[in-house]
Protein backbone atom coordinates (compact mmCIF):
# COMPACT_ATOMS: atom_id res chain seq x y z
CA UNK A 1 0.00 0.00 0.00
CA UNK A 2 1.27 3.21 -1.06
CA UNK A 3 3.08 5.65 1.90
CA UNK A 4 3.50 2.34 4.28
CA UNK A 5 6.68 2.36 6.38
CA UNK A 6 8.41 -1.42 5.04
CA UNK A 7 8.93 -4.46 7.47
CA UNK A 8 12.15 -5.81 8.19
CA UNK A 9 12.65 -8.91 9.67
CA UNK A 10 16.08 -9.26 11.85
CA UNK A 11 16.87 -12.91 12.48
CA UNK A 12 19.43 -13.34 15.35
CA UNK A 13 21.26 -16.66 15.92
CA UNK A 14 21.12 -16.61 19.44
CA UNK A 15 18.69 -15.09 22.15
CA UNK A 16 17.52 -11.61 22.82
CA UNK A 17 19.79 -10.99 25.57
CA UNK A 18 23.42 -11.79 24.45
CA UNK A 19 25.13 -8.62 24.19
CA UNK A 20 26.69 -8.93 20.87
CA UNK A 21 22.93 -9.01 19.65
CA UNK A 22 22.15 -5.94 21.98
CA UNK A 23 24.73 -4.16 20.75
CA UNK A 24 24.36 -5.22 17.04
CA UNK A 25 20.90 -4.30 17.54
CA UNK A 26 21.44 -0.35 19.08
CA UNK A 27 23.78 -0.05 15.71
CA UNK A 28 21.58 -1.33 13.06
CA UNK A 29 18.29 1.07 14.89
CA UNK A 30 20.65 4.02 14.34
CA UNK A 31 21.02 3.58 11.23
CA UNK A 32 17.58 2.62 9.70
CA UNK A 33 16.38 5.22 11.78
CA UNK A 34 12.86 5.82 10.34
CA UNK A 35 13.13 4.45 7.30
CA UNK A 36 11.72 1.11 8.30
CA UNK A 37 9.84 -0.83 11.01
CA UNK A 38 11.93 -3.46 12.60
CA UNK A 39 10.90 -7.21 13.56
CA UNK A 40 13.15 -8.92 16.16
CA UNK A 41 13.12 -13.38 15.67
CA UNK A 42 15.48 -15.09 17.83
CA UNK A 43 16.55 -18.87 16.70
CA UNK A 44 17.62 -19.30 20.41
CA UNK A 45 20.71 -21.13 19.25
CA UNK A 46 22.38 -23.39 20.77
CA UNK A 47 19.38 -23.87 23.26
CA UNK A 48 17.10 -24.96 20.78
CA UNK A 49 18.53 -26.93 17.48
CA UNK A 50 17.39 -30.07 15.93
CA UNK A 51 14.79 -30.27 12.04
CA UNK A 52 12.07 -30.19 14.03
CA UNK A 53 12.30 -27.21 15.99
CA UNK A 54 13.47 -25.63 12.21
CA UNK A 55 10.48 -26.68 11.38
CA UNK A 56 8.12 -25.08 13.45
CA UNK A 57 10.18 -22.23 13.46
CA UNK A 58 9.85 -21.99 9.98
CA UNK A 59 5.82 -22.50 9.82
CA UNK A 60 5.92 -19.45 12.66
CA UNK A 61 7.53 -17.03 10.20
CA UNK A 62 5.00 -18.22 7.52
CA UNK A 63 2.22 -17.34 9.24
CA UNK A 64 3.72 -14.71 11.29
CA UNK A 65 4.57 -12.47 8.07
CA UNK A 66 1.97 -14.15 5.67
CA UNK A 67 -0.31 -10.84 5.58
CA UNK A 68 3.19 -8.35 5.74
CA UNK A 69 6.10 -10.05 4.01
CA UNK A 70 9.36 -8.13 4.67
CA UNK A 71 10.92 -5.62 2.16
CA UNK A 72 14.64 -6.92 3.70
CA UNK A 73 15.68 -9.75 6.05
CA UNK A 74 19.01 -9.16 7.96
CA UNK A 75 20.64 -12.19 9.32
CA UNK A 76 22.16 -12.22 12.65
CA UNK A 77 25.13 -14.49 12.91
CA UNK A 78 26.08 -17.91 10.98
CA UNK A 79 23.19 -19.80 12.37
CA UNK A 80 20.71 -17.08 10.97
CA UNK A 81 22.05 -17.00 7.85
CA UNK A 82 22.30 -20.45 7.30
CA UNK A 83 18.95 -21.11 8.13
CA UNK A 84 17.73 -18.67 5.91
CA UNK A 85 19.48 -20.12 2.73
CA UNK A 86 17.97 -23.43 3.77
CA UNK A 87 14.58 -22.40 3.76
CA UNK A 88 14.28 -19.18 1.54
CA UNK A 89 12.31 -21.45 -0.49
CA UNK A 90 9.57 -21.87 1.81
CA UNK A 91 9.53 -18.55 3.19
CA UNK A 92 10.93 -15.51 1.19
CA UNK A 93 12.67 -16.19 -1.65
CA UNK A 94 12.85 -12.77 -3.49
CA UNK A 95 13.39 -10.90 -0.49
CA UNK A 96 16.86 -9.89 -0.20
CA UNK A 97 19.02 -10.84 2.83
CA UNK A 98 22.11 -8.31 4.55
CA UNK A 99 24.12 -10.56 6.89
CA UNK A 100 25.95 -9.15 9.71
CA UNK A 101 28.03 -10.45 12.31
CA UNK A 102 29.50 -13.72 10.35
CA UNK A 103 33.11 -14.54 10.95
CA UNK A 104 34.94 -15.06 7.39
CA UNK A 105 35.69 -18.35 8.12
CA UNK A 106 32.14 -19.39 8.88
CA UNK A 107 31.07 -17.58 5.76
CA UNK A 108 33.53 -19.20 3.61
CA UNK A 109 31.17 -22.72 4.06
CA UNK A 110 28.25 -21.28 2.80
CA UNK A 111 29.43 -20.19 -0.45
CA UNK A 112 28.00 -19.47 -3.19
CA UNK A 113 25.82 -16.90 -1.96
CA UNK A 114 22.34 -15.89 -3.58
CA UNK A 115 22.77 -12.66 -6.13
CA UNK A 116 20.37 -10.83 -3.58
CA UNK A 117 22.47 -11.99 -0.28
CA UNK A 118 25.10 -9.50 0.94
CA UNK A 119 27.04 -8.16 4.03
CA UNK A 120 30.14 -7.62 5.28
CA UNK A 121 32.37 -10.20 7.50
CA UNK A 122 34.31 -9.78 10.22
CA UNK A 123 37.60 -11.31 11.16
CA UNK A 124 38.76 -12.91 14.95
CA UNK A 125 42.15 -11.66 15.09
CA UNK A 126 43.16 -14.72 17.77
CA UNK A 127 46.58 -14.45 16.54
CA UNK A 128 47.21 -10.30 17.26
CA UNK A 129 45.19 -10.75 20.58
CA UNK A 130 47.52 -13.74 21.67
CA UNK A 131 50.70 -11.71 20.50
CA UNK A 132 49.69 -8.41 22.49
CA UNK A 133 49.33 -10.74 25.69
CA UNK A 134 52.53 -12.19 25.30
CA UNK A 135 54.07 -8.87 24.78
CA UNK A 136 52.18 -7.10 27.12
CA UNK A 137 53.40 -9.63 29.84
CA UNK A 138 56.93 -10.66 28.91
CA UNK A 139 57.59 -12.98 31.64
CA UNK A 140 54.76 -15.43 30.79
CA UNK A 141 55.65 -18.42 29.59
CA UNK A 142 52.37 -20.51 29.63
CA UNK A 143 49.39 -19.57 27.12
CA UNK A 144 46.00 -21.23 28.47
CA UNK A 145 42.99 -21.03 25.95
CA UNK A 146 39.66 -22.11 27.34
CA UNK A 147 36.75 -22.58 25.08
CA UNK A 148 33.12 -24.92 25.43
CA UNK A 149 31.40 -28.07 23.78
CA UNK A 150 28.93 -26.42 21.46
CA UNK A 151 29.21 -27.07 17.47
CA UNK A 152 30.37 -23.22 17.52
CA UNK A 153 32.42 -23.55 21.00
CA UNK A 154 34.51 -26.36 19.26
CA UNK A 155 34.90 -23.76 16.21
CA UNK A 156 36.57 -21.33 17.66
CA UNK A 157 38.82 -24.17 19.66
CA UNK A 158 39.75 -25.39 16.11
CA UNK A 159 40.47 -21.47 15.05
CA UNK A 160 42.96 -21.10 18.15
CA UNK A 161 44.31 -24.61 17.02
CA UNK A 162 45.12 -23.31 13.80
CA UNK A 163 47.05 -19.77 15.04
CA UNK A 164 49.02 -21.04 18.35
CA UNK A 165 51.91 -23.17 16.88
CA UNK A 166 52.99 -19.74 15.97
CA UNK A 167 53.59 -18.92 19.55
CA UNK A 168 55.14 -22.16 20.07
CA UNK A 169 59.01 -20.48 20.51
CA UNK A 170 57.57 -17.89 23.28
CA UNK A 171 55.00 -20.32 25.30
CA UNK A 172 53.87 -23.25 25.90
CA UNK A 173 49.83 -23.64 25.03
CA UNK A 174 47.73 -25.68 27.38
CA UNK A 175 43.60 -26.19 26.19
CA UNK A 176 41.28 -26.24 29.24
CA UNK A 177 38.13 -27.17 26.47
CA UNK A 178 35.11 -28.60 27.37
CA UNK A 179 35.65 -28.97 30.91
CA UNK A 180 32.83 -28.52 33.42
CA UNK A 181 33.32 -24.44 34.56
CA UNK A 182 34.04 -25.64 38.21
CA UNK A 183 37.41 -27.22 37.01
CA UNK A 184 38.03 -24.40 34.70
CA UNK A 185 37.50 -21.93 37.52
CA UNK A 186 40.01 -24.15 40.06
CA UNK A 187 42.52 -24.30 37.37
CA UNK A 188 42.40 -20.65 36.66
CA UNK A 189 42.92 -20.16 40.25
CA UNK A 190 46.14 -22.07 40.34
CA UNK A 191 48.24 -19.69 37.69
CA UNK A 192 50.96 -17.10 38.59
CA UNK A 193 52.65 -14.65 36.69
CA UNK A 194 53.95 -16.71 34.48
CA UNK A 195 50.70 -17.46 32.41
CA UNK A 196 48.25 -15.44 30.28
CA UNK A 197 44.74 -16.80 29.30
CA UNK A 198 42.92 -16.13 26.13
CA UNK A 199 39.33 -17.35 25.64
CA UNK A 200 36.22 -16.57 23.69
CA UNK A 201 34.35 -17.46 26.22
CA UNK A 202 31.78 -20.62 25.92
CA UNK A 203 27.69 -21.21 25.03
CA UNK A 204 28.38 -24.55 26.89
CA UNK A 205 30.47 -25.97 29.33
CA UNK A 206 31.35 -30.09 29.96
CA UNK A 207 28.60 -30.36 32.45
CA UNK A 208 25.97 -29.34 29.90
CA UNK A 209 25.57 -25.88 31.46
CA UNK A 210 24.75 -23.25 29.17
CA UNK A 211 26.00 -19.32 29.05
CA UNK A 212 26.38 -16.33 27.30
CA UNK A 213 30.28 -16.16 26.28
CA UNK A 214 30.00 -12.62 28.40
CA UNK A 215 28.91 -14.68 31.78
CA UNK A 216 31.31 -17.22 31.32
CA UNK A 217 34.16 -14.72 31.07
CA UNK A 218 33.07 -12.96 33.90
CA UNK A 219 33.04 -16.22 36.14
CA UNK A 220 36.78 -17.08 34.72
CA UNK A 221 38.34 -13.54 35.30
CA UNK A 222 36.56 -13.54 39.01
CA UNK A 223 38.97 -16.70 39.36
CA UNK A 224 41.89 -16.56 37.28
CA UNK A 225 45.10 -15.10 39.12
CA UNK A 226 46.72 -14.28 35.61
CA UNK A 227 45.20 -12.22 32.91
CA UNK A 228 42.40 -12.81 30.54
CA UNK A 229 42.60 -11.37 26.89
CA UNK A 230 39.20 -11.96 24.71
CA UNK A 231 38.19 -11.05 21.26
CA UNK A 232 35.25 -9.39 21.93
CA UNK A 233 34.24 -5.89 22.79
CA UNK A 234 31.35 -6.99 24.95
CA UNK A 235 33.53 -8.64 27.00
CA UNK A 236 35.23 -5.33 27.62
CA UNK A 237 34.33 -4.56 31.55
CA UNK A 238 33.98 -8.07 32.58
CA UNK A 239 37.71 -7.61 33.85
CA UNK A 240 39.53 -8.59 30.82
CA UNK A 241 42.82 -7.10 29.79
CA UNK A 242 41.07 -6.30 26.25
CA UNK A 243 42.29 -7.92 22.63
CA UNK A 244 41.59 -7.49 18.77
CA UNK A 245 37.60 -6.83 18.77
CA UNK A 246 35.47 -6.13 15.95
CA UNK A 247 32.93 -3.92 17.17
CA UNK A 248 29.56 -5.16 17.45
CA UNK A 249 27.60 -1.35 17.17
CA UNK A 250 29.70 -0.91 14.13
CA UNK A 251 28.49 -4.50 12.86
CA UNK A 252 24.83 -3.70 13.19
CA UNK A 253 25.42 -0.18 11.74
CA UNK A 254 27.15 -1.36 8.63
CA UNK A 255 24.00 -3.85 7.83
CA UNK A 256 21.19 -1.32 8.75
CA UNK A 257 23.07 1.17 6.25
CA UNK A 258 23.03 -1.37 3.60
CA UNK A 259 19.02 -2.11 4.58
CA UNK A 260 18.79 1.25 3.98
CA UNK A 261 20.08 2.01 0.75
CA UNK A 262 17.76 -1.30 -0.56
CA UNK A 263 14.51 -0.09 0.68
CA UNK A 264 15.64 2.92 -1.93
CA UNK A 265 15.05 0.54 -4.89
CA UNK A 266 19.02 -0.30 -5.43
CA UNK A 267 19.87 -3.83 -6.56
CA UNK A 268 22.16 -5.67 -3.81
CA UNK A 269 24.61 -6.24 -6.37
CA UNK A 270 24.93 -2.39 -6.69
CA UNK A 271 25.75 -1.71 -2.98
CA UNK A 272 28.82 -0.82 -2.35
CA UNK A 273 30.39 -3.01 0.79
CA UNK A 274 34.02 -2.97 2.29
CA UNK A 275 35.40 -6.68 2.33
CA UNK A 276 35.18 -6.96 5.88
CA UNK A 277 34.43 -5.17 9.10
CA UNK A 278 37.72 -3.63 11.27
CA UNK A 279 38.51 -4.90 14.33
CA UNK A 280 40.60 -2.38 16.63
CA UNK A 281 42.83 -2.87 19.79
CA UNK A 282 40.47 -2.44 22.77
CA UNK A 283 42.11 -2.31 26.61
CA UNK A 284 40.63 -1.69 29.98
CA UNK A 285 42.87 0.75 31.49
CA UNK A 286 41.75 -0.92 35.04
CA UNK A 287 43.27 -4.30 34.47
CA UNK A 288 46.12 -2.13 32.82
CA UNK A 289 47.03 -1.16 36.56
CA UNK A 290 45.53 -4.09 38.24
CA UNK A 291 48.27 -6.40 35.91
CA UNK A 292 51.53 -3.88 36.33
CA UNK A 293 51.13 -3.08 32.79
CA UNK A 294 53.80 -1.00 31.14
CA UNK A 295 51.65 2.17 29.53
CA UNK A 296 54.24 2.98 26.72
CA UNK A 297 53.85 -0.77 25.89
CA UNK A 298 50.51 -0.08 24.80
CA UNK A 299 50.21 0.25 20.84
CA UNK A 300 49.31 3.85 20.35
CA UNK A 301 46.00 3.22 18.13
CA UNK A 302 44.63 0.87 21.26
CA UNK A 303 40.70 2.31 22.24
CA UNK A 304 40.97 2.30 26.37
CA UNK A 305 38.48 2.23 27.80
CA UNK A 306 37.55 3.03 31.89
CA UNK A 307 40.56 5.59 31.97
CA UNK A 308 39.65 8.66 34.09
CA UNK A 309 40.29 11.57 31.42
CA UNK A 310 43.12 14.27 32.34
CA UNK A 311 42.50 17.53 32.91
CA UNK A 312 43.48 18.86 29.86
CA UNK A 313 41.19 15.48 28.58
CA UNK A 314 38.16 16.41 30.57
CA UNK A 315 38.52 20.26 30.01
CA UNK A 316 40.26 20.82 26.68
CA UNK A 317 38.46 23.94 25.36
CA UNK A 318 38.56 25.62 28.93
CA UNK A 319 42.42 24.23 29.59
CA UNK A 320 42.87 25.59 25.54
CA UNK A 321 41.18 28.93 26.58
CA UNK A 322 43.54 29.12 29.74
CA UNK A 323 46.40 28.32 27.87
CA UNK A 324 45.95 30.92 25.24
CA UNK A 325 45.33 33.42 27.88
CA UNK A 326 48.74 32.37 30.12
CA UNK A 327 50.75 32.66 26.71
CA UNK A 328 49.04 36.19 26.00
CA UNK A 329 49.75 36.99 29.66
CA UNK A 330 53.06 35.91 29.13
CA UNK A 331 53.86 37.98 26.47
CA UNK A 332 52.45 41.09 28.08
CA UNK A 333 53.77 40.54 31.16
CA UNK A 334 57.38 39.93 29.16
CA UNK A 335 56.66 43.14 26.79
CA UNK A 336 55.67 44.82 29.93
CA UNK A 337 59.03 43.98 31.55
CA UNK A 338 60.92 45.20 28.78
CA UNK A 339 59.35 48.68 29.01
CA UNK A 340 59.57 48.78 32.02
CA UNK A 341 63.24 48.21 31.42
CA UNK A 342 63.41 50.55 28.87
CA UNK A 343 61.57 53.03 30.88
CA UNK A 344 63.93 52.87 33.84
CA UNK A 345 66.88 53.07 31.65
CA UNK A 346 65.69 55.76 29.68
CA UNK A 347 64.91 57.21 33.50
CA UNK A 348 68.22 56.38 34.73
CA UNK A 349 69.38 58.67 31.47
CA UNK A 350 66.81 61.43 32.02
CA UNK A 351 67.86 61.77 36.11
CA UNK A 352 71.66 61.28 35.09
CA UNK A 353 71.13 64.26 32.47
CA UNK A 354 69.54 66.66 35.11
CA UNK A 355 72.25 65.43 37.53
CA UNK A 356 75.10 66.06 34.82
CA UNK A 357 72.49 69.55 33.87
CA UNK A 358 72.13 70.52 37.77
CA UNK A 359 76.08 70.72 38.91
CA UNK A 360 76.58 72.87 35.24
CA UNK A 361 73.75 75.09 36.30
CA UNK A 362 75.96 75.33 39.72
CA UNK A 363 79.23 75.65 38.08
CA UNK A 364 77.72 78.96 35.89
CA UNK A 365 76.56 80.01 38.93
CA UNK A 366 79.94 80.33 40.05
CA UNK A 367 81.32 82.10 36.98
CA UNK A 368 78.79 84.89 38.15
CA UNK A 369 79.87 85.00 41.68
CA UNK A 370 83.57 84.75 40.40
CA UNK A 371 84.30 88.48 41.08
CA UNK A 372 82.69 88.14 44.44
CA UNK A 373 84.20 84.89 45.61
CA UNK A 374 87.71 86.63 44.70
CA UNK A 375 86.66 89.96 47.02
CA UNK A 376 85.93 87.92 49.75
CA UNK A 377 88.94 85.67 49.70
CA UNK A 378 91.42 88.69 48.57
CA UNK A 379 89.90 90.44 52.24
CA UNK A 380 91.08 87.96 54.79
CA UNK A 381 94.26 86.76 52.62
CA UNK A 382 94.65 90.99 52.16
CA UNK A 383 94.31 90.95 56.54
CA UNK A 384 96.55 88.18 56.78
CA UNK A 385 99.66 89.95 54.71
CA UNK A 386 99.07 93.38 56.44
CA UNK A 387 99.32 91.46 60.00
CA UNK A 388 102.81 89.29 58.96
CA UNK A 389 103.98 92.66 57.61
CA UNK A 390 103.31 94.51 61.18
CA UNK A 391 104.92 90.83 62.97
CA UNK A 392 107.97 91.28 61.40
CA UNK A 393 108.48 95.15 61.87
CA UNK A 394 107.61 94.03 65.86
CA UNK A 395 110.55 91.42 65.54
CA UNK A 396 113.24 93.46 63.88
CA UNK A 397 112.71 96.32 66.95
CA UNK A 398 113.63 93.71 68.95
CA UNK A 399 111.46 95.33 71.90
CA UNK A 400 109.24 92.87 73.64
CA UNK A 401 106.12 93.11 72.41
CA UNK A 402 104.59 89.84 73.01
CA UNK A 403 101.05 90.73 73.64
CA UNK A 404 101.00 92.76 70.29
CA UNK A 405 102.46 89.55 68.54
CA UNK A 406 99.82 87.45 70.17
CA UNK A 407 96.87 89.82 68.89
CA UNK A 408 98.43 89.75 65.69
CA UNK A 409 98.55 85.99 65.26
CA UNK A 410 94.85 85.73 66.80
CA UNK A 411 93.94 88.15 63.84
CA UNK A 412 95.77 86.04 60.79
CA UNK A 413 94.29 83.03 62.05
CA UNK A 414 90.74 84.46 62.33
CA UNK A 415 91.16 85.89 58.43
CA UNK A 416 92.69 82.22 57.69
CA UNK A 417 89.41 80.70 59.08
CA UNK A 418 87.26 83.41 57.02
CA UNK A 419 88.61 82.33 53.54
CA UNK A 420 88.72 78.75 54.72
CA UNK A 421 84.89 79.00 55.27
CA UNK A 422 84.64 80.76 51.67
CA UNK A 423 86.41 77.83 49.82
CA UNK A 424 84.66 75.37 51.69
CA UNK A 425 81.48 76.86 50.63
CA UNK A 426 82.30 77.62 47.26
CA UNK A 427 82.93 73.94 47.33
CA UNK A 428 80.18 72.25 48.81
CA UNK A 429 78.24 74.36 46.14
CA UNK A 430 80.49 73.52 43.14
CA UNK A 431 81.12 69.88 44.48
CA UNK A 432 79.71 66.50 42.03
CA UNK A 433 77.86 64.75 44.98
CA UNK A 434 75.39 61.95 44.91
CA UNK A 435 72.23 63.03 45.28
CA UNK A 436 71.73 62.45 49.31
CA UNK A 437 68.57 62.64 51.46
CA UNK A 438 69.45 63.86 55.05
CA UNK A 439 67.14 66.19 57.95
CA UNK A 440 68.67 69.64 57.61
CA UNK A 441 67.12 73.09 59.07
CA UNK A 442 66.33 75.11 55.85
CA UNK A 443 66.99 78.39 58.09
CA UNK A 444 70.58 77.05 58.36
CA UNK A 445 70.66 77.08 54.86
CA UNK A 446 69.17 80.13 53.93
CA UNK A 447 71.67 81.76 55.90
CA UNK A 448 74.85 79.95 54.27
CA UNK A 449 73.54 80.97 50.65
CA UNK A 450 72.59 84.99 51.95
CA UNK A 451 76.13 84.57 53.29
CA UNK A 452 78.21 83.24 49.93
CA UNK A 453 75.96 85.86 48.25
CA UNK A 454 76.38 88.91 50.33
CA UNK A 455 79.10 89.65 48.54
CA UNK A 456 78.04 89.86 45.15
CA UNK A 457 74.69 91.40 46.78
CA UNK A 458 77.46 94.40 47.76
CA UNK A 459 78.84 94.03 44.26
CA UNK A 460 75.17 95.10 42.90
CA UNK A 461 74.13 97.14 45.35
CA UNK A 462 71.19 94.75 46.45
CA UNK A 463 70.06 94.61 49.72
CA UNK A 464 69.48 90.85 51.23
CA UNK A 465 66.97 90.09 53.80
CA UNK A 466 66.77 86.81 55.63
CA UNK A 467 63.98 86.57 57.46
CA UNK A 468 63.83 82.96 59.09
CA UNK A 469 60.92 80.60 61.12
CA UNK A 470 61.21 81.34 64.57
CA UNK A 471 61.65 77.70 65.09
CA UNK A 472 63.47 75.06 63.60
CA UNK A 473 62.50 74.19 59.91
CA UNK A 474 63.85 70.80 59.29
CA UNK A 475 63.24 69.48 55.91
CA UNK A 476 64.52 66.04 54.62
CA UNK A 477 66.58 66.42 51.30
CA UNK A 478 69.66 67.30 49.60
CA UNK A 479 70.99 70.45 51.37
CA UNK A 480 73.05 71.99 48.14
CA UNK A 481 69.85 71.04 45.39
CA UNK A 482 67.72 73.01 47.54
CA UNK A 483 70.51 76.02 48.01
CA UNK A 484 70.84 76.22 44.36
CA UNK A 485 66.90 76.60 44.25
CA UNK A 486 67.79 79.38 46.43
CA UNK A 487 70.80 80.70 44.25
CA UNK A 488 68.71 80.40 41.06
CA UNK A 489 66.02 82.58 42.57
CA UNK A 490 68.28 85.39 44.09
CA UNK A 491 69.76 85.55 40.89
CA UNK A 492 66.86 86.14 38.71
CA UNK A 493 65.44 88.97 41.78
CA UNK A 494 68.68 90.52 41.53
CA UNK A 495 68.08 90.12 37.16
CA UNK A 496 65.00 91.81 37.33
CA UNK A 497 66.07 94.37 39.82
CA UNK A 498 69.44 95.49 37.90
CA UNK A 499 68.24 98.79 36.21
CA UNK A 500 65.97 100.06 39.01
CA UNK A 501 67.06 102.81 41.84
CA UNK A 502 69.12 101.96 44.71
CA UNK A 503 66.61 102.07 47.02
CA UNK A 504 64.24 99.37 45.19
CA UNK A 505 66.65 96.80 44.89
CA UNK A 506 65.96 94.83 47.84
CA UNK A 507 64.93 90.87 47.76
CA UNK A 508 63.21 89.18 50.83
CA UNK A 509 63.93 85.52 51.35
CA UNK A 510 61.68 84.48 54.08
CA UNK A 511 61.37 81.18 55.96
CA UNK A 512 57.81 79.92 57.59
CA UNK A 513 55.91 76.65 58.99
CA UNK A 514 52.96 76.47 57.39
CA UNK A 515 50.31 73.66 57.70
CA UNK A 516 51.50 70.29 55.59
CA UNK A 517 54.97 71.65 55.52
CA UNK A 518 57.47 74.42 55.15
CA UNK A 519 57.17 77.49 52.76
CA UNK A 520 59.80 79.50 51.51
CA UNK A 521 59.56 82.56 49.68
CA UNK A 522 61.57 85.05 47.32
CA UNK A 523 60.31 88.54 46.90
CA UNK A 524 61.96 91.07 44.58
CA UNK A 525 60.78 94.74 43.62
CA UNK A 526 61.42 94.57 40.43
CA UNK A 527 58.53 94.65 36.81
CA UNK A 528 57.08 91.58 38.20
CA UNK A 529 56.16 89.13 35.28
CA UNK A 530 54.37 89.40 32.15
CA UNK A 531 50.92 88.01 32.67
CA UNK A 532 51.31 85.69 29.37
CA UNK A 533 54.75 84.58 30.20
CA UNK A 534 53.20 83.25 33.84
CA UNK A 535 51.77 80.17 32.26
CA UNK A 536 55.51 79.38 30.79
CA UNK A 537 57.68 80.24 33.30
CA UNK A 538 58.93 76.62 34.41
CA UNK A 539 59.61 75.71 30.88
CA UNK A 540 62.45 73.99 30.01
CA UNK A 541 64.62 76.69 27.73
CA UNK A 542 62.16 79.33 27.89
CA UNK A 543 63.88 82.74 29.23
CA UNK A 544 62.62 86.11 28.61
CA UNK A 545 66.81 87.35 29.38
CA UNK A 546 68.52 87.99 26.04
CA UNK A 547 71.48 86.06 27.14
CA UNK A 548 69.60 83.53 29.50
CA UNK A 549 69.16 79.45 28.24
CA UNK A 550 65.88 79.15 30.08
CA UNK A 551 66.73 76.43 32.36
CA UNK A 552 67.18 77.52 35.55
CA UNK A 553 63.63 77.65 36.78
CA UNK A 554 63.14 74.44 35.12
CA UNK A 555 65.68 73.00 37.05
CA UNK A 556 64.58 74.75 40.22
CA UNK A 557 61.11 72.90 39.50
CA UNK A 558 62.58 69.81 38.89
CA UNK A 559 64.81 69.52 42.32
CA UNK A 560 61.82 70.77 44.24
CA UNK A 561 59.31 68.22 43.05
CA UNK A 562 61.60 65.88 43.63
CA UNK A 563 61.97 66.77 47.28
CA UNK A 564 58.45 66.27 47.07
CA UNK A 565 57.36 69.56 47.08
CA UNK A 566 55.85 72.58 44.59
CA UNK A 567 56.94 75.78 43.53
CA UNK A 568 55.04 78.54 41.82
CA UNK A 569 55.48 82.50 40.82
CA UNK A 570 53.28 85.33 40.99
CA UNK A 571 52.98 89.25 40.64
CA UNK A 572 52.85 90.67 44.13
CA UNK A 573 49.77 92.98 44.93
CA UNK A 574 52.27 96.34 45.45
CA UNK A 575 55.32 95.40 42.98
CA UNK A 576 57.43 92.92 41.75
CA UNK A 577 57.10 89.23 41.76
CA UNK A 578 57.16 86.02 44.50
CA UNK A 579 58.52 82.70 43.98
CA UNK A 580 57.30 80.07 46.39
CA UNK A 581 58.13 77.03 47.23
CA UNK A 582 56.59 74.39 49.63
CA UNK A 583 58.58 71.58 51.12
CA UNK A 584 57.54 68.80 53.20
CA UNK A 585 58.25 68.87 56.90
CA UNK A 586 60.19 65.86 58.36
CA UNK A 587 58.42 63.45 60.32
CA UNK A 588 59.66 62.37 63.62
CA UNK A 589 60.92 59.01 61.67
CA UNK A 590 63.43 61.14 59.40
CA UNK A 591 64.89 62.66 62.86
CA UNK A 592 67.73 61.19 64.22
CA UNK A 593 67.23 59.85 67.76
CA UNK A 594 69.41 62.45 69.40
CA UNK A 595 66.94 65.06 67.91
CA UNK A 596 63.62 63.43 68.49
CA UNK A 597 61.62 64.94 71.66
Amino acid sequence: MAGEIPLVLVLYSNDRLLPANVAADAGLREAISNAAVLSDEFLDYPRFTGEAYLGAFTRFLQEKYAAHAPAAIIAGGPGALEFLLHHRAELFPQVPVVHMGIPSASLRSLLPLPANVVGVPFEYNFSATIDLALRLHPRARRLLLVTGTTPLDREFEARLRDVVPDFKDRATAEYLAGLPTAAVLKRLGELGKDAVVVTPGYFQDGAGRGFAPREAVQAMVAAARAPVYGPFDTFIGTGIVGGYMPTFTAIGHQAGEAVRVLLTGVAPTALHLPQVMPSALNIDWRQVRRWGIDPHAIPGDAVIHFRAPTFLEEHRQEASAAAVVFLFQSGLIGWLLVERRRRRLAELAVQKTRFELTHASRLAVAGELTASIAHEINQPLGAILSNADAADLILESGADRRTELRAILADIRRDDLRASAVIQRLRALLAKHEIERQPFDLNAAVSDVATLLSVEARRRRMTLDIRSAPSSATIVGDRIQIQQVLINLLFNAMDAMADLPDDRRAVVVSVETVAGGIAMAVHDRGHGIAPEHLPRLFESFFTTKHQGMGLGLSIARTIVEAHGGRIRAENAPDQGAVFYVMLPAACAADLPLSGRT
